[in-house]
């Protein structure tokens, strides 16, 4: 052995004393455990094959025939309604209306410039007729020609008879800046209505002095922020306190230097308008009304400043608002029309903030999930059945949304195709809309002011034109073709149809015949004043509510009107609709063949109620609200 091994003896094995075998009572203790373990493997595997194979092979059993009873589905038959003659002529010329909007345009084509602008009928000295109000822009910096003034807003005076003439100067309205939109309403009950206006840059609030309008901006506390653009704005009650607060939309964060970076251009490098995505978006404002002419932002507290939930981010791409009770609870809540991103349903809590809730209610988006360029919208009882619809004005080659919910209810869904007004909506680019009687027959139709953004968009797209003629769609109830039918040339007359750069829509009685006229503005060119000048022989009944307990207009206010017949109809006393414009705050009923009424009913927006028994048809009736 080599004395450097280190290695030890092995051990002999053991044996065991009581059966001489040689090994250990746990090598037998593994050996079993493993044979028991072996025995169990090939179990399971047989077992699962014949579960494979009895699965396979084993029979099925006979289907049973099972008969499900199935009712016909109900189909629109064709009916003998006859689609009414309302002719509408132009009255520019005969009314006395010269306005031209200026967009500022110069060629760079900067994204403003394609907004256009608002416009409002009110009453500003108090005299029972429709006054006008225009929203103009203004040049840009270092581009104002030598030999022109800036633009400025337009006022124009009605005789009552729907003859204008320009007052902007005597009322102190002759001032410029960008404008967008408007709102109108006496926030501080002193009995005349004062103007807002939303601006590219810092807002403006005037207040009426008996006729003659003061810049009171800085001391009411609402300019806003200079870096801004703001669009859809109205006044409301949203905390019930008797007093009118006011929500202002805001578009995208925009500047002209982010628009020159971003430096669009056309397919063969013509400059072109920008879309609205690569732009960021940003918070509204709401202000709440505090008294003696004094507001607070109270938009974070409030709940309406909406994040994107992958950026955090603002999400707010604004540009319509419709305030409205949509729950019949007491509360307004708003809905905001969103360009490119969900819309907004802010539901009012009842305790001075709103939950979000668009999404969730069906409003955010169209049936497919997708967000669409919504622009102007309305909402109104247009079924006449307690049921509330909003119509959404959206981009070219999207359908208008009409978003609808059943009584009290806030699940909506869009029912544009099945009403007839989503088909031919689809190829127009819309901006104003609202809900009106064009015929008094008592059923609520559509009105879409149209006109594209691009002035050269008929070089990259054929079926597209900068000038789109407005639509009508006729609402004809259960017994039509369709539930909405549009409107021919031959039905609405040469003027009405005539294509315009359709933006801000409004609609009044201007000459006090019952029926409602109607004025679409133009970006960068002259408004379309049209008359209604229907002969249907329908009555009528129009409503100018006057507030006590609650505001002074009574926005917010709901009418009901019951005819003999068993119909009944509501409208809202709200100025706030369309595009960036504001109506009559008198509410119209038309009532077709129907000349006794049964009821009128007001609902006031502090929760009293009014009933009016033996009134009379085919009147203007001015109701104060009963104090106890």
């Amino acid at each position: 052995m080599n004395p450097t091994d280190q290695s030890q003896p092995i051990p002999p094995p053991e044996v065991d004393p009581d059966s001489g075998e040689i090994g250990t009572p746990a090598d037998d203790a593994v050996i079993s455990r493993a044979f028991q373990i072996s025995v169990l493997v090939i179990v399971t595997v047989a077992l699962c094959i014949f579960a494979a194979v009895w699965f396979i092979y084993w029979p099925l059993p006979d289907p049973v025939n099972r008969v499900t009873e199935t009712k016909a589905a109900k189909v629109r038959t064709a009916s003998t309604v006859t689609i009414p003659a309302i002719a509408f002529s132009d009255a520019n010329r005969e009314t006395g209306i010269s306005f031209v909007h200026q967009s500022g345009a110069v060629g760079e084509k900067l994204l403003p410039e394609s907004m256009g602008g608002g416009c409002a009928f009110f009453d500003y000295n108090n005299d029972g007729h429709s006054d006008i109000l225009f929203v103009n822009s203004d040049f840009w910096p270092g581009t104002q020609p030598a030999n022109r003034q800036r633009p400025t807003m337009a006022l124009y005076k009605n005789d009552g008879h729907g003859n204008y003439a320009d007052v902007t100067d005597e009322t102190g309205l002759d001032v410029s800046f960008y404008g967008q939109g408007c709102a109108v309403g006496d926030y501080d009950n002193d009995g005349w209505v004062d103007l807002f206006f939303s601006v590219v840059g810092r807002n403006r609030l005037f207040h009426n002095n008996q006729g003659r309008f003061e810049d009171v901006t800085d001391v009411a506390g609402v300019a806003g922020s200079e870096t801004e653009w703001s669009t859809g704005c109205g006044f409301f009650d949203y905390d019930n306190d008797g007093d009118l607060d006011l929500f202002v939309a805001n578009y995208v964060r925009w500047s002209p230097e982010i628009d020159r970076v971003l430096d669009c251009t056309l397919t063969g490098g013509e400059p072109a308008y920008c879309p609205v995505g690569p732009f960021e978006g940003t918070f509204p404002y709401l202000y709440r009304n505090d008294g003696k002419g004094k507001f607070t932002d109270v938009s974070e507290a409030a709940g309406v400043q909406v994040k994107n939930s992958d950026t955090g981010h603002p999400a707010a791409k604004s540009l319509g608002v419709a305030p409205a009770d949509l729950d019949g609870d007491g509360w307004i809540d708003l809905v905001v029309a969103n360009d490119t991103v969900q819309n907004f349903l802010f539901h009012n809590r009842r305790d001075g903030t709103f939950e979000e809730i668009g999404i969730l209610c069906g409003i955010g988006v169209d049936n497919s999930g997708n967000a669409r360029g919504a622009m102007g919208i309305d909402i109104a009882d247009f079924r006449n059945d307690g049921s509330l619809g909003v119509v959404i004005g959206n981009f070219a080659n999207e359908m208008s949304a009409l978003y609808c919910a059943a009584p009290r209810s806030l699940q909506f869904t869009d029912d544009a195709v099945a009403t007839g007004l989503g088909p031919p909506s689809r190829i127009w680019l819309k901006f104003g809309v609202f809900f009106f009687d064009a015929d008094l027959d008592g059923r609520l139709d559509v009105l879409a002011a149209n006109g594209h953004i691009e002035n050269d968009i008929h070089k990259v797209q054929n079926s597209q034109k900068y000038a789109q003629p407005p639509q009508i769609y006729w609402n004809g109830g259960p017994d039509a073709p369709s539930e909405f039918v549009p409107l021919t040339k031959e039905q609405t007359g040469s003027d009405f149809v005539q294509p315009l750069v359709g933006r801000g829509a409004a609609y009044a009685d201007i000459d006090g015949d019952g029926d409602l006229d109607v004025l679409v503005t133009s970006t960068g060119g002259s408004p379309r004043l049209l008359r209604n000048e229907q002969k249907l022989g329908h009555h009528w009944l129009r409503l100018k509510l006057v507030g006590k307990k609650c505001n002074r207009d009574a926005i917010g206010a709901w009418v009901q009107l019951e005819t003999t017949d068993g119909a009944v109809h509501r409208r809202q006393v709200m100025p706030t609709r369309s595009y960036l414009s504001q109506c009559e705050l008198p509410v119209t009923f038309g009532l077709g063949s129907q000349k006794t009424l049964e009821k009128v009913r007001i609902l006031w927006p502090d929760g009293s109620t009014q009933d009016l028994t033996d009134v009379a048809a085919d009147q203007l009736l001015t109701v104060e609200q009963a104090v106890p």
